[in-house]
């Protein structure tokens, strides 16, 4: 903010690059935690489970939860999340990682 104050939100980035070792695993635990899940509605578990079963990254993406990394953060509240995940097909563990390459100022809608 150019007039001298600050806010009080802060957008945090983070981009992870996992590697799924045990698929199987993975797949389990994501179903095990649909099942705990006492909010979703039948239709929403069940379409949790298949699309769970069917994508690693899906699976990834049912135990990942953006709240968990803030909560014991002291001083600050989630006022909102996204998160998304997705397979690599093309990524080469063994490269270099350049971090520029994810820089939000080089987009066009600032978004990331």
């Amino acid at each position: 903010m150019s007039n001298g104050e600050t806010s009080r939100f802060v957008r945090l980035h983070v981009e992870l690059i996992m590697e799924v070792t045990d698929a199987g695993r993975l797949t389990g635990a994501a179903l095990e935690h649909i099942d705990r899940d006492t909010s979703l509605p039948d239709e929403e578990r069940r379409q949790s489970q298949e699309t769970a079963k069917e994508e690693p990254a899906e699976a990834l993406a049912q135990l990942i939860d953006p709240f968990d990394l803030v909560t014991a953060v002291p001083g600050v509240e989630l006022a909102q999340a996204s998160w998304s995940s997705e397979e690599l097909t093309d990524y080469d563990p063994d490269a270099e990682w350049d971090a520029a390459e994810w820089d939000l100022a080089d987009d066009a809608d600032g978004e990331g």
